[in-house]
């Protein structure tokens, strides 16, 4: 963990050296995954066969990769009634909030000559990856799937590692209360790009979204255009305004929440006070001995973990849009008078009672986010992301004898005779 005082010489270049952290460099990955994506692509079930063997240790056949009904069965059976109930709770808090994004078809008819409009269908098939390496993530089930459940696709096809052939319960269950379809034991990139191709096993879809590894990150970049994706997301992060009050105990462990994730997650403290910063940094030093993925943790916060001293909250607050972190907290006073000064950031969390693992977990709000800065042009994933929309227009003869020669002088001056034409043969007597 570093302590930085935002003004001194070289705070910059330090604080780069975080928020350029990455497993690999992007090259060499990207030479490896494109290798993996035209082998699934011209091999199929074959190739993917021999990837999940290779590095989920399972051996089966082709049909061995889906998940059955009777498995989703036992798992619901072995899941806990109050585990259960929470991820029931969650669905239903997610699937409330998104409601609220659903857009509707509309038609413009305020001209009574031309009639304009917007379209807004649903995706027919859509694949989510589900992380399941270093731990499991029911929470990204239910965040991935019950978007596109309120949106209205037709399928939602799941992919999620499995190592040695053991899918977690609390997985099945959350895909089995979320709406998803179908859930195929693969992952890496060799389930992204049996996703984006298809396989005789594996249906192609029109959409890919999830978190995953630098390899399922660089696979989603490969295959856009071919299918969509939501967005190109890295290691996770969290950024936390301070502005000397609160408890010290509880910043610790909002910043241990995301460094647990793994060990390339970036916690960090800005804060005017710094007393409360040395405050922090002792709780942390003695929260990390308590918990169970300490290993993970202390590396992330050893290595990504920083606390910075501002001089005072406008310039924390001009740093944090700076930057514009994955999560935001607003550990001050009055997080509601500082919000319209917040620019950039994926998730915002008000207040000394809103830790970031409500957002994680069932407050409502879509816990994909955009990583890295890109929260600067990228939004939390939503309904929007599992619709398109399709432009509406119509032409009455009058409408067009109006409006025509201005097309036709517009087309001229892009010299697309054929454009004007298509207009003024129309409008012949």
């Amino acid at each position: 963990m570093q302590f930085l005082d935002i003004r001194e010489a070289g705070f910059q270049a330090k604080f780069d050296a975080i928020v350029e952290r990455g497993e690999e460099s992007g090259r060499e990955v990207e030479e490896v995954v494109l290798g993996i994506i035209a082998d699934v692509r011209s091999r199929g079930d074959e190739a993917l066969l021999e990837y999940t063997r290779r590095f989920d240790m399972l051996s089966c056949d082709a049909a061995g990769l889906e998940v059955t009904p009777e498995e989703f069965d036992k798992a619901m059976a072995q899941v806990e009634p109050k585990d259960l109930a929470a991820l029931k709770l969650a669905v239903e808090r997610v699937a409330r909030f998104h409601e609220k994004q659903k857009q509707q078809s509309w038609i413009s008819t305020e001209e009574s000559d031309i009639m304009v409009g917007q379209k807004v269908t649903p995706l027919a098939k859509v694949g989510i990856y589900v992380p399941g390496g270093k731990a499991c993530y029911p929470s990204s089930v239910v965040m991935n799937a019950v978007p596109a459940k309120v949106a209205g696709v037709g399928e939602i096809v799941m992919v999620v590692p499995a190592p040695g052939g053991e899918m977690n319960p609390h997985v099945l269950a959350a895909a089995k209360l979320s709406g998803v379809d179908r859930v195929f034991r693969i992952g890496g990139a060799q389930a992204v790009a049996a996703l984006a191709y298809g396989t005789a096993t594996v249906p192609k879809v029109d959409k890919i979204t999830g978190p995953g590894n630098i390899y399922v990150a660089t696979a989603k970049k490969l295959v856009f255009g071919q299918v969509g994706i939501d967005m190109i997301a890295g290691p996770s992060e969290i950024l936390v305004i301070n502005d000397g009050s609160g408890n010290p105990v509880h910043v610790a462990a909002d910043l241990l929440s995301q460094a647990e994730h793994d060990e390339l997650a970036s916690s960090v403290l800005i804060t005017a006070d710094r007393s409360f910063g040395e405050k922090v940094a002792n709780e942390v030093e003695r929260q990390l001995k308590e918990l169970s993925r300490e290993a993970i943790a202390r590396k992330s916060w050893e290595s990504f973990g920083v606390i910075i001293v501002a001089g005072d909250l406008d310039e924390a607050i001009a740093f944090s849009n700076r930057i514009a972190p994955e999560h935001l907290e607003l550990a001050v006073e009055n997080p509601f008078e500082i919000l319209p000064l917040i620019t950039n950031a994926g998730a915002i969390f008000m207040g000394h009672y809103t830790p970031e693992a409500a957002g994680d977990y069932l407050a409502g709000p879509n816990h994909t986010l955009p990583t890295g800065g890109t929260a600067r042009f990228f939004s939390p994933l939503s309904v929007d992301d599992f619709v398109k929309k399709s432009s509406i227009i119509h032409f009455t003869r009058g409408g067009l004898e109006r409006v025509g020669e201005d097309i036709v002088r517009i087309s001229r001056l892009e010299g697309l005779d054929a454009h004007g034409r298509s207009v003024s043969l129309r409008l012949k007597k």
